[in-house]
C-alpha cells in the first residue's frame, strides 16, 4: 500500500488545529486518522493532538487486531469512545482547555474490508473504479437541514452556519460513534480529510485529481495547494491510502 499525509495551516489561520496519522502494524493492517480541533488555540490543538496520539497508542498496543467487520466496527467505537472520555476529562481538569473538542474520522484497512468511523464533519471518500463515494455523513447543523429537506445541497454550500457541528469528540462525557464497513477492491483509493479541503474543493475535482495525478504524495500536495489557491481560510489535512493493485504474496486471501 502507498500512503501520503499532508497537513497545512492554510493562508489565514495563525495555528494548525488539525492533526492526523497513518499507522501500519506488522501484518500490513492500517489505521488512518484525521482530526480537526475546535475551541481555539490552544484548546483545538490539544484536542486533535490528544485524539490522534491516543488512537496511535491504542493501535500500537493492540495485540489482536479485529478480524471481522463486526469486530472492526465494535473496536473502533470502543476506542473512540475511550478517547472521548479522555478528552472530556482533560478539559474538565484544565481550565484553559474547557470547551475543547475535535472531529475525528478513522479508516481501518484489514486487507479485505475498510471500516470507517467518524464524529463531526471530517470526511472519508472511496474512489472505486469510476465511482467516487462519500462514505461518511457530516454531523453538522447544515447537513441535518439538508437531510430533513429544510434547505438544498446548493444552499448548504453557502449557509452562514455551515461549520456548526451537531456532534464532536470530547465535548460531552458520552458520544455515539458511527461505524460502517465497506467492500474494497484492488487499486481503490481512500481519502480522509478535514473540511478545510472539502469547503474549497468540490467532489468532482477531488475525483479528477485522484484519478489523473501520479503519486500519492503528489495527490496530497496538490489537493492542499488547490484548497489554498481557492482561499485557504481554514486548516487543511489530507490522508490518502492507495490500496495494492493485487493481493500481495502471503497476504490472507480468505
Amino acid at each position: 500500500m502507498k500512503t501520503a499525509l499532508k497537513t497545512d495551516r492554510g493562508k489565514i489561520r495563525q495555528h494548525n488545529e488539525d492533526d492526523a496519522g497513518i499507522f501500519t502494524e506488522k501484518n500490513g493492517l492500517v489505521l488512518a486518522v484525521v482530526c480537526d480541533g475546535m475551541g481555539g488555540h490552544l484548546a483545538g490543538d490539544v484536542a486533535s493532538r490528544m485524539a490522534v496520539s491516543a488512537l496511535r497508542d491504542i493501535w500500537e498496543e493492540t495485540e489482536e487486531v479485529p478480524a471481522s467487520p463486526a469486530e472492526s466496527e465494535a473496536w473502533l467505537k470502543e476506542q473512540i469512545s475511550a478517547v472521548n472520555q479522555k478528552l472530556f476529562d482533560h478539559s474538565r481538569a484544565h481550565e484553559e482547555c474547557q470547551g475543547m473538542g475535535t472531529t475525528v474520522v478513522c479508516a481501518l484497512y484489514t486487507g479485505k474490508t475498510l471500516t470507517v468511523a467518524h464524529i463531526g464533519d471530517s470526511r472519508c471518500y472511496l474512489l472505486q473504479g469510476g465511482s467516487f463515494i462519500q462514505l461518511t455523513e457530516d454531523h453538522s447543523l447544515v447537513n441535518e437541514l439538508v437531510r430533513t429537506g429544510g434547505i438544498s445541497k446548493e444552499d448548504a454550500e453557502h449557509h452562514p452556519r455551515k461549520n456548526v457541528l451537531t456532534k464532536a469528540l470530547g465535548t460531552d462525557p458520552e458520544v455515539k460513534v458511527e461505524a460502517h464497513t465497506f467492500e474494497i477492491e484492488p487499486g481503490d483509493q481512500v481519502l480522509l480529510c478535514s473540511d478545510g479541503l472539502t469547503n474549497k474543493v468540490d467532489d468532482e475535482t477531488l475525483k479528477d485529481m485522484l484519478t489523473t495525478l501520479s503519486s500519492a504524495e503528489e495527490k496530497a500536495d496538490q489537493l492542499v495547494q488547490l484548497a489554498n489557491d481557492n482561499g485557504g481560510e481554514d486548516n487543511i489535512t489530507v490522508a490518502l491510502l492507495e490500496l495494492p493493485s493485487q493481493i500481495e504474496e502471503g497476504e490472507d486471501k480468505c
